[in-house]
Parts: C-alpha cells; sequence; structure tokens
C-alpha cells in the first residue's frame, strides 16, 4: 500500500527540484525526505528516482505516480472539505496569502464581511508573490490566497492549486508631469508601442526580478520594439507612482493603485490587464472556510465603487 505522506514529498520533489528544496519547504531534515521516498520506492516496487549530476529526477514511472499522486491529495482535499461542510458554523484559523496591492485594496474589506458573516474564523494575513503561492498552499502554509496574473504573464498551469476569478483591471503607464485626467483606452498592437515608444529611452521603475510584474513590465517594452532601461525596482506602488511623480522613471500600474496618485503624475490607459483570482489547494473550494473567504472577498471588491474594477462571473 503506498502512503500519502510519501507520495506527498514525490510530488513536492516533482515540483520544486530537489531534496534540500522539499525538506526546507516542509520543515524535514533532506536525510529524512531522502529516507521516506526510498520507502516510497520500495512499496512502488519500481525505480522513481534517479540521479543526475548532482540532482535527483523522477524516472517515467515516478512522474506517473505523481500524476496519480495529484488525483489521490486532491481527493483528500475534497473530503476534508465535506467533512468540515457537515459541522456547524464556519471558525477556526484561515491562512490567507495576498500580493501586496491586494492588502489595503481588498483584504481589509474582505476581513471585515468575513467578520460580520462569521465571527469565529480566524484570519490570518501574509504578503506572498503571486509565483509562490502554489507552493505555499501544498506546503500548508496558506489556505487560500489572493493570486493574479497579467497580460504577457499568463498563471502557469498547475494541477494541485484551483483558481476562481475575482475581477479584472486596466493598467496604467505613470510618468512625471502635469496632468487632470487620465487619456481613454487604446486599442492593443501597434497602439503599445504608440502610448511606449516616447519612453523608449526613459529609465523605468519596476518590480523586483523573479516577480510576475517585473515580467510583465519587460515583456510589454519588448512588444512596444524596445528593451526598458531599469534603473529603479521596489514592489510597492505607491513608491512607483511617487518615483514617477518626480521624473525618476516610467512605471506601470494597477487601476487598483491609482486611486491616490500623488500630483504632477501622467496616468495613461493601456491595452494591458491584470487578473486577480482567489486560489486554493485542488479540492478544497467546497471547504465552508475557503467559499466564506471567496464571497466575502467578491463583497469586498464589488464595494469598491469603481466602475472599471469588473468581478469576474461566477463561471
Amino acid at each position: 500500500m503506498l502512503d500519502v505522506r510519501r507520495l506527498h514529498l514525490l510530488r513536492e520533489l516533482d515540483r520544486r527540484g530537489t531534496i534540500a528544496a522539499v525538506a526546507e519547504a516542509l520543515t524535514f531534515t533532506a536525510s529524512a525526505v531522502s529516507q521516506q521516498l526510498s520507502v516510497l520506492e520500495r512499496e512502488a516496487g519500481v525505480p522513481l528516482l534517479e540521479r543526475s549530476g548532482r540532482r535527483v529526477v523522477l524516472t517515467p514511472a515516478g512522474r506517473t505516480l505523481v500524476t496519480h499522486a495529484d488525483a489521490v491529495l486532491e481527493r483528500l482535499e475534497l473530503a476534508v472539505s465535506e467533512l468540515a461542510g457537515a459541522r456547524e458554523g464556519v471558525g477556526g484559523p484561515l491562512r490567507i496569502g495576498t500580493f501586496p496591492s491586494g492588502g489595503p485594496a481588498i483584504v481589509p474589506a474582505t476581513l471585515a464581511e468575513l467578520a460580520q458573516r462569521h465571527p469565529a474564523l480566524e484570519p490570518m494575513v501574509q504578503e506572498i508573490d503571486s509565483a509562490r503561492v502554489s507552493d505555499g498552499l501544498r506546503a500548508g502554509e496558506l489556505d487560500v490566497a489572493l493570486v493574479h496574473d497579467y497580460d504577457f504573464v499568463p498563471a502557469s498551469p498547475d494541477t494541485t492549486v484551483d483558481q476562481v476569478p475575482l475581477l479584472e483591471e486596466p493598467m496604467y503607464l505613470a510618468t512625471g508631469g502635469a496632468t487632470d485626467s487620465a487619456t481613454g483606452p487604446a486599442a492593443r498592437g501597434d497602439a503599445l508601442a504608440e502610448l511606449l515608444g516616447p519612453w523608449a529611452t526613459s529609465p523605468w521603475i519596476t518590480a523586483r526580478d523573479g516577480t510576475t510584474g517585473h515580467a510583465m513590465a519587460v515583456r510589454a517594452c519588448q512588444a512596444a520594439g524596445f528593451q526598458p532601461r531599469i534603473r529603479h525596482q521596489v514592489n510597492d506602488f505607491r513608491t512607483v507612482l511617487a518615483l514617477a511623480a518626480i521624473g525618476q522613471g516610467a512605471g506601470f500600474v494597477p487601476e487598483m493603485a491609482t486611486a491616490h496618485a500623488p500630483e504632477n503624475l501622467v496616468l495613461t490607459r493601456l491595452p494591458l490587464f491584470r487578473r486577480s483570482k482567489v486560489a486554493f489547494r485542488a479540492g478544497g473550494g467546497t471547504h465552508p472556510a475557503i467559499a466564506a473567504f471567496v464571497a466575502a472577498a467578491r463583497t469586498a471588491v464589488g464595494s469598491t465603487g469603481s466602475a472599471s474594477l469588473l468581478v469576474a462571473s461566477e463561471s
């Protein structure tokens, strides 16, 4: 009989790439992970791992077993959700991940809604980049998370995580200068080069390297026909707006971040969008606490008062 906990370790090795990374994520020692994977090989009766230089990689049989592990762990998550639904009331800890700009814009209103509807819930929030959410959910560090993706940086397929849409918002180019209003929406294609082209030789402000925001900025500029000359790397959109306003460079910000733009800032609407979603472990969408969070987040987004923040459909 295959042990589910060892299947979880094998799946994490497939996703994270090294035994050391698995050990660090799941608070084991590397030797303990190796020992458990060796036991799993004996249970399976076929080699699951092989050495490739200093790394350990999965054999074809190992990759096949990971596919089954995904299905098994999803069913277990569904079982946990159904058992939780059989209990009265929604309560207990709820570990919530959020991208930085979701903190002030979505999270407080969501938590207020949760407190009103489900006072026994104990939400615990931590900032996390969307690229790390899947790892955090699988490791049990998070129960649910706000994530986003951009045009030019679509979310990577991940069978271990389910997502439901929350909102879609346009992106803006933030530059220095005095203006009282932003431009209207532009068509995709040549319009992007037209809107970004004048800033091709200017310094740029992007999110830190390795984030989805950084990748979006670089790829949008490349689509407009140039490689951005990056001067500043900051993840806080308020800082991006402040730096742009004093002429330190051009940057991209989502509409959510423009509510309190400083003076002497030009905001030009672009034919690019950011999509925010709620993510959770595959099979966990029916868990009462997860469902409560999704409902509260959608209520919070609907109460923002911004007509251009489009709440995504339920489908």
